[in-house]
């Protein structure tokens, strides 16, 4: 339960102001079809968090457990700092979205804006650290539905109004404090 529980709130948090934040806003104003996009982005994150998901377990079958709680401590301290620089949406990321209708364009467009994201590799690592891949997989979907729906149903008038700052400085204190808390126990073996 932990592992859902970490990786729904932790990605949830790191998501807000995220440029597939941004492209669930654009595909919303371009398509005005809320459920094909909403459905794209959750068949889109579901695949490629579990190919992430699937990568920290395999990292966690190889690497020596002290030196993987290093390395996940550096990640999330990493993670922690990359949260802290807003995203910005590339043009060519929106460029041809369109021609497959709202469903497929929001599927491809997220799997893709998606690769590298921070919110995947936060999956790598909460995959790397907890055995329960399962549960760190729709833990992590369900942080990135939690933090796009709203977005694809209430547009501009939701997103004008969130403190993205602070909402940024929290995900950034959260992977701090995770962290932290993986040094700690990369140093105290326990």
């Amino acid at each position: 339960m932990e592992a859902f529980l970490v990786s729904t709130g932790i990605v949830a948090l790191a998501e807000i102001g995220d440029k597939t934040q941004l492209l669930a806003l654009v595909l919303a104003a371009r398509f005005r079809r809320p459920w094909p996009i909403v459905w794209g982005v959750l068949v889109a994150t579901l695949l490629n968090h579990a190919l992430a998901g699937a990568l920290g377990q395999l990292i966690s079958l190889y690497v020596d457990e002290r030196l993987l709680q290093a390395l996940v401590a550096l990640s999330f301290l990493a993670v922690a700092a990359w949260t802290l620089v807003p995203d910005k949406l590339d043009e060519e990321d929106t460029a041809r979205i369109g021609r497959y209708g709202a469903f497929m364009a929001t599927l491809v467009a997220f799997f893709i804006a998606e690769m590298g994201d921070k919110t995947q590799v936060a999956t790598v690592v909460l995959a790397a650290q907890y055995e329960a891949l399962v549960a760190v997989v729709i833990g992590t979907t369900l942080g990135m539905m939690l933090a796009n729906v709203p977005i694809v149903f209430l547009g501009n008038a939701a997103a004008g109004r969130l403190p993205l700052t602070l909402i940024r400085r929290l995900a950034a204190l959260a992977f701090l404090l995770l962290g932290a808390y993986a040094g700690w126990l990369a140093i105290t073996g326990a």
